[in-house]
């Protein structure tokens, strides 16, 4: 009888705390995922942030670089008008040239390729000075750029 009485008195059946390691396995299941999940939350909308900026980015450099192309022959007199148009695997760049007199007006367009595309365009207005003594640099001068996205 000593050896069975000594038996019962360690049974875990008679204590009072009989599910708890489980329970806390439990709750401490559902923290760690729950911290997973909003990870993986965080990330993914930094990930979209991501490729917002870079599209931006893209857009922009490629609508300064429509602008450029467009300049190409702004010094040129015998030229009151010029069409820049590329395309390429970072996406499309549109520019335009208009020479009235001195003044200019330059308008260009950049769109991104990829998952998020953006559009940003460009719109520079100066002036061209040409020296009196032909041998000196001319002056090329921008008067308003304006970027919109």
């Amino acid at each position: 009888m000593e050896k069975s009485r000594s038996i019962r008195s360690f049974s875990r059946a008679r204590t009072t705390e009989r599910g708890f390691a489980l329970v806390i396995a439990l709750v401490l299941a559902l923290l760690y995922f729950g911290l997973i999940e909003l990870l993986m939350i965080d990330s993914s909308r930094e990930l979209a942030a991501a490729r917002r900026f870079r599209g931006r980015i893209v857009a922009e450099t490629l609508a300064e670089n429509a602008a450029e192309g467009a300049a190409l022959r702004i010094a040129d007199d015998t030229v009151t008008w010029t069409k820049f148009t590329r395309t390429d695997d970072q996406g499309e760049m549109d520019g335009e040239m208009r020479k009235s007199g001195n003044s200019y007006i330059i308008t260009a367009k950049g769109i991104s390729a990829g998952l998020e595309s953006t559009q940003v365009s460009v719109r520079l207005q100066g002036a061209v000075e040409k020296p009196a003594n032909p041998t000196s640099p001319v002056k090329i001068t921008i008067e308003f750029a304006k970027h919109t996205q």
